[in-house]
C-alpha cells in the first residue's frame, strides 16, 4: 500500500511538471507571437504618415487632465480591489483594460474618459451619422501589440486635435456622440478578426455596391386544367440551338476560369491567421429601447458600418463600460459572440463593478449569485461598502467641432479606402472645383487595373447636379440632378453631347407646364412621355426621316431640318366621355397625308371604333374649294354598321386635325429646339462650373462678403480716378491762349469744383435709388412669404428662402456703398481742391494775373 502511495505521488508530481512545461512553452510561443505581431504590423505598408504622440503639447490642458480628485483616486483604488478579485477568480483570463494613463500620463478610469456629447448639427443625431463622421475624421492607427489592449487612452478632445487614433480611441469618441444623442451605447473591448482590426476590407464587398435582398414572392401553383390547349410544334433549328449551346458553354467555361483565378487570389490573401481569436479590438455596442432601437447591433468605429451581434468577425468580449459603469463578460466567448446574451443587469453573465449603477435585473435571481461567489460576510459587507460609489463626473473638456472641421471631415480633406474590385474617394465639400465630394471605381480585377464603372457624386453645384454613372465599356454616362435646373433635368443618360445621338432625358414634371416626364431622342424617332395633363396625353412618338440638302446659288450646301414622316399620340380614358368618342390613339401620317383615330374600347367588346382620314389639297388648280366625298374617310363603328356621324361632322373634324398637326410640327420643332438647348447647357454648365453656398454656411458667406467688401474699397480710392485730369475740359472752354485772367482762373476752378461735387451727389443718388428699390423688393418678398407660406413645399420654401437670402445680401452690399460714398465724399472734394490748388496751370495763371 505504502508502494502504490508513493508510486501515485511520482506520477502526480510528472504530470505536473508536464503542465508547467507545457504552460511555459505556451507563454513563449505567444511571447514570440507576439513580438512577430509586432514587427509585422510595424512592417506593413500604410499610407498613414507616422506620428510622434509623445511630442504634442499638454501645457495648455486642464488641471483635470493632470491631476485626480478624491474621488478619483477612490475609484482607481475600487478599480483596482475588483482586478484583484478578478484575477483571483479567473486567473486564466486576461487582465482587465481598466484605468490606462491618459496624455499627461496620469492614470484615468475607462468611464470617466467617456464624455457624453450632443454637437448641434443634425447628421450628428442619428447613430449613422456620428458613425460616419468619427470614421471619415479620424486616421486609424494600430495597436502597437495587436494582441494586449493599449497602455493608455488619450481625451476625445485630444483625439479631435490630432485627428486619429486606435481603436479604443475611436470607440470613446463615438460612444461620447452615442450617448450625448440618447442612444444607449458602450464601448466594448474584445477580439475580432484580423481584417477588421487592420481595417483591410479588399476582401469586402463596397456598401455602395449592395443590392437590397428581394423577398421571394410564393407563386401560386396552378392545377393543370384538363382541357389547355395543346402547345404548337417546336420549329427551331436543332444546329442553331446545338451552336447556341457551344457557345454559351464556351462563356460559361471563361468566365469560371475568371472566377477561379479571383478565387485563387482571394484564397492568397486570405492566409491563416496565427493570431486568430487573440488579436484584441475595440467597438461600440448599442443596445436597443432607447431612441427606438428595436435590436442590439454592434458599429465598427473604423468604417462606421453596423454589424449584427451574432457577427463571426467578432470573436468573443472581455469588458462593456459606460460613462456609469464598468461590466465584465462573464460569459462563454468559444462560439464568438453568437450567445450572448446582453442583459447588463444580470449579475450571473455581467459582474458589474459599481453597485450603486446597477441596472434593473430582468432575471434576478440570488441564490445562483450567492452560489456563484461565496464569501465571508465581512468581506461582502466590506466590498459592498466600496463599491457603492457613484462614478465621478468625466475628467475631459467639453468636446467641440468647429464648422469648418465638420464640414472638411477627412484629414487634409481626402481619404480612400479599397473594397473588392472597387475604390472608394472622399472629399470634403468646396475643396474640389467641380462640387466632386465622393468618387466609386468599379474594376475587372482584385488588382484595381480594369477600371469598369465610375460612379460620382457631387454636393453645391450651379447646376443641381448630384450623380454622375460613367460605364467604361459602352461609354455610357447617366447623370442625375437635384430639384432646382434650369430645365427641370433630372436625369440624363448620353454617349455624347453632339446633336442628334443617343439622348435619354428625365424631367421634374411638376415644374414644366407641359408635364414632360421623359424624352429619348436619336437620330431617326423622338419619344416623349408625360404625366398629369389635362387633355390626359401620356406619350408622343415621333418619326423622322432623311435629311436633304438645300443648294444654294453660290453652291454651298447646308443641311436642313430633319423631315417630319409620323407623328403619333396615345391618351389616357377620359371617364366623362363615351368610349367610342374618347380617342385613345391617333396617327398623323405626315409623308402620306394620312390621320389614323382609334377610340378607347367600350366595355364587353374586343374592336374599338376608327376613323381614317385621306387629306387632299383645300382647293384645286383654279383656286375652287373641293368639297368633301365619302371616300376621304373610311370609319368603323364597333356595334354598329351605320355611319353616325354626317360629311358635315366629318368634315369639321378633319379640319380641326389638320389644325393640329401643324401645332403639333410646331411642338415638335420645339422640342428638338429645347434639347439643343439643354446640351447646350449642358457643355457650358461644365466648362465653367460653379458653386453655391447654403444660406447656413455663415462662414462661406462672411468670405464672400469680405471678398466684395474688399474689392468696393479698391474701386471706391481707385488710382484711376485719382488720375483723372477734372480741368483740361474746363480748360478747352477758355482756349488755348498763354495768359488767363485772374477771373477766368478762379471761374475754371469754381466749375470744376462744381461739376465734382454735382457728380458725387448724383452718384450718391443713384444708389440710393437703387436701396430703396432693394429694401422694396424684399419687403414685398417676405410679405408674399408670409402670406404663403403654409401652401410652399420644404424645397420650394429652402428655393425661396435661398433667393429672399441673396436678396438680402444685396441689399446688405448697397447700404455699404451709400454708407461709404457719404463718408468719402467730403474727403474727395477737398482731394480735388488740394490738387487744383497745386495745378501748376491754374499756378501759372494766377502769377500772370
Amino acid at each position: 500500500g505504502d508502494r502504490m502511495e508513493v508510486l501515485e505521488e511520482k506520477e502526480e508530481e510528472e504530470q505536473r511538471e508536464n503542465e508547467d512545461l507545457k504552460a511555459l512553452e505556451i507563454s513563449d510561443a505567444l511571447h514570440d507571437m507576439e513580438t512577430k505581431a509586432s514587427v509585422e504590423q510595424v512592417c506593413v505598408p500604410s499610407n498613414v504618415p507616422d506620428f510622434d504622440w509623445s511630442s504634442i503639447d499638454t501645457s495648455q490642458l486642464p488641471s483635470s487632465y493632470k491631476t485626480n480628485s478624491l474621488k478619483e483616486e477612490k475609484l482607481l483604488h475600487i478599480a483596482d480591489h475588483f482586478l484583484q478579485q478578478y484575477s483571483h477568480l479567473c486567473p486564466d483570463r486576461k487582465p482587465l483594460f481598466l484605468h490606462p494613463v491618459n496624455e499627461c500620463g496620469v492614470e484615468k478610469f475607462v468611464s470617466t474618459t467617456v464624455r457624453p456629447t450632443l454637437l448641434p448639427y443634425t447628421e450628428l443625431y442619428h447613430w449613422d451619422g456620428c458613425a460616419s463622421f468619427v470614421s471619415d475624421y479620424l486616421t486609424m492607427e494600430p495597436l502597437k501589440s495587436p494582441i494586449t489592449p493599449p497602455s493608455s487612452l488619450y481625451s476625445p478632445t485630444t483625439i479631435l486635435k490630432y485627428q486619429r487614433g486606435n481603436c479604443f480611441d475611436f470607440s470613446v469618441l463615438l460612444c461620447s456622440l452615442l450617448i450625448g444623442a440618447g442612444y444607449d451605447a458602450y464601448c466594448v473591448h474584445g477580439y475580432a478578426t484580423r481584417e477588421m482590426c487592420t481595417l483591410d476590407e479588399t476582401l469586402e464587398l463596397c456598401p455602395l455596391l449592395r443590392k437590397p435582398q428581394e423577398v421571394p414572392k410564393e407563386e401560386m401553383k396552378k392545377k393543370p386544367s384538363k382541357y389547355r390547349v395543346k402547345p404548337p410544334p417546336d420549329l427551331q433549328s436543332t444546329f442553331e440551338l446545338q451552336q447556341k449551346a457551344k457557345k454559351a458553354e464556351s462563356e460559361a467555361a471563361h468566365k469560371n476560369k475568371e472566377r477561379e483565378e479571383e478565387k485563387v487570389m482571394e484564397v492568397e490573401k486570405l492566409r491563416p491567421d496565427p493570431l486568430y481569436g487573440l488579436r484584441v479590438h475595440a467597438w461600440v455596442l448599442v443596445l436597443s429601447g432607447k431612441r427606438e432601437v428595436p435590436e442590439n447591433f454592434f458599429i465598427n468605429p473604423f468604417t462606421g458600418n453596423s454589424h449584427s451581434t451574432t457577427d463571426e468577425r467578432f470573436l468573443g468580449i472581455e469588458s462593456v463600460w459606460n460613462h456609469r459603469n464598468y461590466w465584465v463578460n462573464m460569459q462563454d466567448c468559444g462560439k464568438g459572440c453568437k450567445d450572448l446574451i446582453f442583459d447588463l443587469g444580470d449579475a450571473i453573465r455581467w459582474e458589474i463593478m459599481l453597485l450603486s449603477n446597477r441596472p434593473l435585473q430582468m432575471f434576478p435571481d440570488a441564490k445562483k449569485v450567492k452560489e456563484l461567489f461565496v464569501r465571508d460576510k465581512d468581506d461582502v459587507e466590506k466590498e459592498e461598502e466600496d463599491r457603492s460609489f457613484d462614478m465621478p463626473p468625466s475628467w475631459v473638456a467639453p468636446v467641440q467641432i468647429s464648422p469648418r472641421d465638420f464640414e472638411t471631415r477627412c484629414s487634409r480633406g481626402r481619404k480612400v479606402i479599397l473594397y473588392k474590385q472597387a475604390k472608394l474617394e472622399k472629399w470634403a465639400p468646396y475643396l474640389n472645383g467641380n462640387g466632386l465630394v465622393k468618387r466609386l471605381t468599379v474594376y475587372a480585377d482584385l488588382n484595381y487595373t480594369e477600371v469598369v464603372e465610375v460612379r460620382e457624386w457631387f454636393k453645391n453645384r450651379e447646376d443641381m447636379l448630384v450623380m454622375r454613372e460613367v460605364n467604361k465599356q459602352t461609354q455610357l454616362t447617366t447623370e442625375h440632378f437635384g430639384p432646382g435646373h434650369l430645365f427641370g433635368l433630372k436625369a440624363h443618360t448620353y454617349v455624347s453631347l453632339e446633336p442628334e445621338t443617343d439622348q435619354s432625358m428625365e424631367f421634374y414634371n411638376e415644374v414644366r407646364a407641359d408635364g414632360l416626364q421623359k424624352r429619348v431622342e436619336n437620330a431617326k424617332e423622338m419619344m416623349e412621355y408625360f404625366t398629369g395633363r389635362d387633355d390626359l396625353l401620356h406619350v408622343r412618338h415621333v418619326e423622322f426621316g432623311k435629311r436633304g440638302k438645300k443648294v444654294h446659288l453660290a453652291g454651298t450646301r447646308t443641311d436642313s431640318a430633319r423631315p417630319i414622316v409620323k407623328i403619333k399620340e396615345c391618351f389616357h380614358r377620359n371617364l366623362e366621355k363615351p368610349a367610342d368618342e374618347d380617342v385613345a390613339e391617333r396617327l398623323f401620317l405626315i409623308t402620306e397625308e394620312m390621320i389614323h383615330l382609334t377610340y378607347h374600347l367600350k366595355d364587353k367588346y374586343i374592336t374599338a371604333s376608327k376613323k381614317d382620314f385621306f387629306k387632299a389639297s383645300e382647293t384645286d388648280r383654279k383656286g375652287n374649294e373641293i368639297d368633301m366625298t365619302p371616300e376621304m374617310c373610311i370609319t368603323y363603328q364597333a356595334g354598329s354598321s351605320e355611319k353616325d356621324k354626317k360629311l358635315l361632322q366629318l368634315y369639321k373634324l378633319l379640319q380641326e386635325l389638320t389644325k393640329e398637326e401643324k401645332q403639333l410640327k410646331q411642338q415638335v420643332r420645339q422640342s428638338e429646339a429645347e434639347v439643343l438647348n439643354i446640351l447646350k447647357a449642358r457643355e457650358n454648365e461644365e466648362t465653367a462650373i460653379k458653386l453655391l453656398v447654403s444660406i447656413y454656411n455663415t462662414e462661406k458667406h462672411e468670405e464672400r462678403r469680405q471678398q466684395y467688401e474688399a474689392m468696393v474699397e479698391n474701386e471706391l480710392p481707385g488710382r484711376e480716378e485719382q488720375d483723372l485730369d477734372y480741368l483740361t475740359p474746363f480748360l478747352i472752354r477758355i482756349g488755348k491762349g498763354e495768359k488767363m485772367t485772374k477771373g477766368q482762373a478762379m471761374c475754371v476752378r469754381d466749375d470744376c469744383l462744381s461739376d465734382f461735387k454735382q457728380r458725387l451727389m448724383d452718384r450718391a443718388n443713384i444708389i440710393q435709388a437703387r436701396f430703396q428699390k432693394a429694401v422694396e423688393e424684399l419687403q414685398k418678398k417676405d410679405q408674399w412669404f408670409q402670406e404663403n407660406r403654409s401652401r410652399l413645399s420644404a424645397e420650394e420654401e429652402d428655393d425661396f428662402l435661398a433667393r429672399c437670402s441673396e436678396a438680402a445680401f444685396h441689399v446688405h452690399i448697397l447700404a455699404l456703398r451709400l454708407n461709404r460714398e457719404k463718408q468719402t465724399a467730403p474727403q474727395k472734394y477737398l482731394a480735388l481742391e488740394e490738387k487744383l490748388r497745386k495745378d501748376p496751370r491754374l499756378a501759372l495763371h494766377f502769377g500772370h494775373a
